[in-house]
């Protein structure tokens, strides 16, 4: 048996933070010290936030299914204020019964909590929840875009692509990287629209489209690319051209098909 299990609740919560902080790398390979760090999640009342934060930052270290009922306790305990990484930890045990708590905190003040709530609906991955994360693509805060693009992506599916390719269609934002990198995420079925794309007579529907394009990595879209690096000076509303957009796609294209066939090579 470890000492730990006094010692995270006694001391000074800096000795404490560094106890914790040992278990976190134990627990991989070591299932009582996993077990501590499990029952501060579990019995997380009888604990100090800050241990708890800090383990749910490393969710999937040790989160399992015993987990499940403190989680979604704690998904919805404004008291104890740790909403945003007890959704970390819902995400990290797949458990699907969080969702309704988490599309409630998708509206929350704290920025935290959205941000968190919003990240856990896409990895849990359900697709009923895609309009309610589809209208977060034209919140204020980029930040809020960015994840609502992610977490669309990540749920996949029809609805999802509809989301993200109204996006780039109607543009409501100058710049959508966010939504260019994630429509890229679809391929090989995507790629018929993304060239199609970036024929538009719309500039700037036309350099998210070759910046889409050079992020699937698919060897494909390459003398598409080659064409409008040597031949499309169009301008942009924040002076980018699709030349030099091109240009990047590519570069973006090579890494990522090195990349592939490095993790290929060592597998």
């Amino acid at each position: 048996m470890y000492r730990w299990a006094v010692d995270l609740r006694s001391g000074s919560l800096e000795e404490r933070e560094e106890l914790l902080y040992e278990l976190l790398d134990r627990a991989p390979d070591d299932v009582a010290a996993a077990d501590e760090v499990r029952a501060v999640v579990r019995d997380y009342r009888d604990h100090h936030r800050s241990l708890y934060t800090r383990a749910l930052n490393q969710a999937d270290v040790f989160v399992d299914e015993s987990l499940r009922g403190p989680l979604l306790a704690a998904l919805t305990d404004a008291r104890y204020n740790c909403q945003a990484w007890a959704a970390m930890g819902c995400a990290a045990g797949g458990f699907t019964e969080a969702v309704p708590a988490l599309l409630d905190l998708i509206e929350d003040p704290d920025w935290n909590v959205r941000e968190q709530a919003i990240r856990a609906l896409g990895r849990l991955g359900d697709a009923k929840v895609v309009p309610a994360i589809a209208p977060l693509l034209g919140d204020p805060q980029e930040y809020t875009r960015q994840h609502a693009a992610d977490a669309l992506a990540e749920i996949g599916g029809p609805e999802a692509l509809e989301a993200l390719w109204h996006e780039l269609e109607h543009r409501r934002f100058a710049r959508i990287g966010y939504v260019a990198s994630n429509l890229a995420r679809f391929a090989p079925s995507v790629l018929p629209r993304l060239e199609g794309a970036a024929t538009s007579p719309d500039p700037n529907q036309r350099y998210w489209a070759v910046i889409a394009l050079g992020s699937t990595g698919d060897e494909r879209v390459a003398p598409i690319l080659e064409r409008l690096m040597a031949t499309d000076q169009g301008a942009t509303v924040f002076d980018g051209r699709v030349d030099v957009a091109a240009k990047k796609a590519l570069r973006t294209l090579r890494r990522i098909q090195s990349a592939i066939a490095a993790r290929s090579a060592a597998s």
